[in-house]
């Protein structure tokens, strides 16, 4: 296996610039520590520790954090249990169509109202609670907030954090500091226990997304590492950590109902989101990877590949920045947003328990037109009557 590795994977020419071998890496112990693919295992022990902190975390401090934000939970109505409904809505789908609602009618003996009713509130029921939607926030928050610290801690004293072009001087022979090391290594924990806990996680609109994306940052992580693109990748993280912060924190304010501090909340991470990803990363970042990289060495696979991950990076920026600015046009001219254009969208029960509000008042309201039709209609009846056996009683009087 080390064999074929050796062969295939760890080839020269695809990590390290032409005419530069993996004896030319070599680095003794006072020189520093030099990336090595072997030392990621350790994310794997240190995920786990991460889940198990998260739990103590969840319960011993955003649980009381919750009850001072003042997070209430909804009142749910509980569904009567019907075997045949529950089977289906477990084994095969959640939404079922009216094909499966005659179906299910014929089966049960249902009318079709009471099919699709008891069906919105089990998906209502099985909707996960704020207090989870508020635990989960907020150790995102923390998380983020620590490693930005520590982040910028570790990197405003370097000379590639106020000139990018530093991180490619003497490349690929530049030894990591311990704490860019550790910055490395909780990152890339931390995604890998969002990608182990993602089942029991709030389960969003953008779940498959949210897995891509989880997937996408373990693996630019690791390679960024393998390839010594260690300079880079820590400004990097540090201009995606300062964005989050501020989402993780208006998501808390969200829940906790405090919408008047949720619209700052959202034009001040609109501005941060917008000067970091649209500015600030395409301007120092990319610019320098793409171009001023090759003052200090020949373009070889890995920089093609970085480069390439960088702008379909950049491009998915440009499209959350799109629906960004559509967030603030309707904040701006309708006063409040209606939707989290961004990924934060909730699960699907959320729609239902808005549709099954607006389904009810539009039912009281045909309910009551109903019945005022109903009384006219009887009063109308009732005055025939009347008119009638006034007509009949004057009959004989006309005779």
């Amino acid at each position: 296996m080390e064999a074929f590795f050796n062969e295939w994977l760890w080839k020269e020419e695809y990590w390290l610039p032409p005419g530069i071998s993996w004896q030319d890496t070599e680095m003794k112990e006072e020189e520093g520590r030099f990336p090595r693919p072997r030392d990621l295992l350790f994310s794997l022990p240190l995920a786990v520790a991460f889940i198990a902190l998260r739990y103590v975390f969840e319960r011993c401090f955003a649980d009381p954090l919750r009850k001072l934000f003042g997070v209430e939970e909804r009142v749910r109505i509980r569904v009567v249990p019907i075997p045949k409904l529950e089977t289906f809505y477990t084994q095969n789908t959640r939404l079922p169509s009216q094909s499966d609602v005659l179906s299910l009618g014929k089966q049960s003996g249902l009318s079709q109202r009471k099919i699709q009713t008891w069906f919105r509130h089990r998906r209502n029921q099985d909707r996960p609670s704020r207090t989870k939607k508020f635990w989960e926030a907020t150790w995102r928050f923390v998380f983020y907030l620590a490693s930005f610290t520590g982040g910028l801690a570790s990197l405003i004293n370097t000379s590639w954090f106020w000139d990018p072009s530093e991180c490619w001087r003497d490349y690929p022979k530049q030894p990591v500091a311990d704490a860019h090391y550790w910055y490395y290594m909780l990152e890339m924990s931390f995604y890998l226990s969002l990608l182990l806990c993602v089942s029991v996680d709030v389960k969003r609109k953008d779940f498959k997304e949210q897995v891509i994306h989880h997937i996408a940052t373990i693996f630019l992580i690791g390679f960024s590492y393998c390839a010594n693109f260690v300079r880079m990748g820590t400004l990097v993280m540090l201009l995606h950590d300062s964005s989050d912060i501020i989402l993780e924190s208006g998501k808390m304010f969200h829940y906790a109902g405090w919408s008047w501090l949720c619209d700052p909340m959202l034009i001040v991470f609109a501005l941060v989101f917008m000067l970091t990803r649209l500015v600030v990363f395409p301007c120092r970042v990319i610019h320098t990877t793409l171009v001023l990289s090759l003052d200090f060495f020949q373009p070889f696979f890995g920089y093609y590949f970085f480069n390439a991950l960088l702008l379909v990076l950049q491009a998915l920026h440009v499209f959350w920045a799109y629906l960004i600015l559509r967030m603030i046009w309707k904040f701006a001219f309708m006063g409040k947003v209606e939707r989290d254009e961004r990924s934060d969208e909730e699960s699907e029960a959320d729609d239902d328990e808005e549709e099954e509000q607006e389904e009810e008042s539009s039912w009281d309201q045909r309910k009551g037109t109903m019945n005022s039709k109903l009384a006219s209609l009887a009063d109308n009846c009732v005055l025939n009557n009347l008119t009638n056996q006034r007509s009949i009683s004057r009959l004989p009087k006309a005779r």
